[in-house]
């Protein structure tokens, strides 16, 4: 599951990382998206070494994620311990991404609504930082925003590590996953100056 915002409003903004890492899944597994009513999302299937591997797009919108996340995984029956939520992290700087098994919200309101839709914590989330901007609490032009010219660069590398740790994830288990990729990606040294 990526979490992101649907429209054309909120293509490449920060709050969309989880979108960008399962667009790149679908296009490296040539999955083919298709949106789905029934789930109010979006859906790519792709077969993986004789597994059937679903890509999701809640089309909720982010602090309502958790309606289109539990109608999947109820309707598929798919088990807490084979599902992998993929979200942006202010709270981490660019360049950081943390997979964990379980854990709490830490203040996202896309992992809230999921843990209030699942009643439970109990699920695999992989967090990509985007930084934040100095100052108070409210950040939500900066999470709705796009990546600066001097972020760009790094910022695709970033989502193509993350790419490959959700992969790594499917194909060989989270303890892997996360002590392969867990971590600071390096960018640009002028990019590195500016966090």
């Amino acid at each position: 599951m990526g979490l992101g915002n649907p429209g054309k409003d909120y293509v490449k903004t920060r709050h969309n990382a989880g979108f960008i890492v399962v667009d790149q899944l679908a296009k490296r597994w040539r999955a083919d998206w298709k949106s789905e009513k029934k789930f109010n999302a979006r859906i790519a299937r792709a077969e993986l070494n004789e597994r059937q591997v679903l890509l999701c797009e809640p089309h909720t919108f982010m602090n309502s994620s958790g309606e289109a996340v539990a109608a999947v995984v109820n309707f598929y029956r798919i088990a807490h311990a084979r599902l992998l939520v993929i979200v942006d992290d202010a709270d981490l700087p660019l360049g950081q991404l943390r997979m964990r098994p379980n854990g709490s919200s830490g203040g996202h309101h896309g992992l809230e609504s999921i843990e209030q839709h699942l009643r439970s914590r109990d699920y695999a989330r992989l967090r990509i930082g985007i930084g934040r901007t100095e100052g108070p609490r409210e950040i939500t032009g900066h999470v709705l925003g796009r990546f600066s010219s001097t972020e760009a660069e790094l910022a695709d590398k970033v989502f193509a590590v993350a790419t490959d740790q959700a992969e790594c994830w499917l194909n060989d288990g989270i303890q892997k996953a996360m002590n392969q990729f867990n971590g600071t990606i390096d960018g640009p040294a002028d990019e590195r100056k500016e966090q």
